[in-house]
């Protein structure tokens, strides 16, 4: 770990926080041409039944589908922050990784609190998770040592910061979300660059074993966040028809989206440590549908 950058990284969160209070224009209420999330990644974009929906259901669809995605963000941060707690206990006060991992909590904190509020703003209700999101995240936090906590982690933030990237450049975007998605993409990079070098020294040091447990931690983490985004009761919501056919054809539509759109960096982090190998190509291939 460089630790030269890491103390750069505090200086930064330091000397130039940004306060979800005053960086976001919480005021604004949005306008009949304002979107909550751009089209193209919705569930049922680029199928038939896209194209029956009015106006308002597509409105609607995104309005829903948003509020699920942060939802996931704020639960997913959570968990984080759980295990954080507990791993800055085993390092001295003046350990570098023990001061930014201080900073790390201060920002994921406010990053939940601004997502919440975000929520109430667009007058949003979360679906809570399912048995199996629930049981998978206290597993993972009671019994993962930390270095395959922190491959988990950076997956899920790499995830987030390019979905992230795509609702806050959509040109219609309303201004409150717009500013959210800035805020957590500025910070959340400061995140990502330290778990990427804390990260290579754990690689460095892995075989052939270690490396296929990381590749698979990475892709169970990816699908953990993928299956919270689509969900049946959104449908219902929107007045659809037949609303499990409909998240059917949803779930099958948005996983070749996501791995199209959202990978890429996850790929390129995991290839970089030759995580993918005939232990693990197979299982990205068929369960996340990528090419690697």
């Amino acid at each position: 770990m460089d630790v030269n950058e890491v103390e750069r990284l505090i200086k930064i969160s330091k000397e130039h926080p940004l306060m979800p209070e005053t960086y976001i224009p919480w005021q604004l209420e949005p306008k009949p041409e304002d979107v909550f999330l751009p089209e193209t990644l919705t569930s049922l974009y680029g199928l038939e039944i896209y194209n029956t929906l009015t106006s308002a259901q597509k409105l609607d669809l995104g309005r829903h589908e948003l509020v699920q995605v942060i939802a996931s963000y704020a639960w997913g941060e959570c968990l984080f922050c759980f295990f954080m707690t507990r791993h800055i206990l085993t390092l001295p006060l003046d350990n570098v990784e023990h001061r930014f991992l201080l900073r790390e909590l201060i920002e994921e904190f406010r990053h939940q609190e601004m997502f919440g509020q975000a929520i109430l703003k667009v007058g949003g209700k979360p679906i809570r998770q399912s048995g199996m999101h629930k049981f998978f995240g206290d597993f993972s936090n009671k019994y993962l040592p930390a270095d395959y906590l922190f491959m988990g982690s950076v997956s899920v933030e790499l995830v987030t910061d390019i979905y992230g990237n795509y609702a806050r450049r959509a040109p219609n975007i309303y201004p409150v979300l717009k500013k959210m998605f800035d805020l957590h993409n500025i910070e959340e990079a400061r995140h990502i660059l330290f778990t990427k070098s804390l990260l290579k020294t754990y690689a460095e040091k892995a075989g052939y074993i270690k490396r296929t447990l990381y590749s698979y931690v990475i892709l169970f983490n990816i699908l953990f966040v993928r299956t919270m985004y689509v969900k049946k009761e959104i449908y219902e919501r929107i007045g659809l028809e037949n609303p499990e056919q409909v998240y059917k054809l949803a779930a099958k539509n948005f996983k070749k989206k996501f791995s199209e759109t959202c990978l890429n960096d996850i790929i390129k982090f995991v290839d970089d440590w030759k995580g993918f190998n005939g232990a693990t190509r197979w299982a990205w291939r068929w369960i996340l549908g990528v090419k690697v």
